[in-house]
């Protein structure tokens, strides 16, 4: 299903974004299975990752307004 909402900024982040969140979701999945804390800890890192991509995007979206 395509994305009702794009940018140009966006375009080429929406993919990456897509699989990152996937892994979070096996992370988090495996943390909860195995109780492996270090599943956690790369699902934080990841969120933060894309936390931080996405803050990167809006400001991209601003100069190209």
């Amino acid at each position: 299903m395509p994305r009702e909402f794009n940018t140009k900024p966006r375009e080429c982040w929406n993919k990456p974004i897509h699989q990152i969140l996937k892994a979070i979701d096996n992370h988090t999945r495996l943390h909860l299975e195995t109780g492996d804390f270090w599943h956690e800890e790369q699902a934080q890192i990841l969120r933060k990752y894309v936390k931080d991509l996405k803050v990167f995007i809006h400001k991209e979206e601003e100069w190209n307004e």
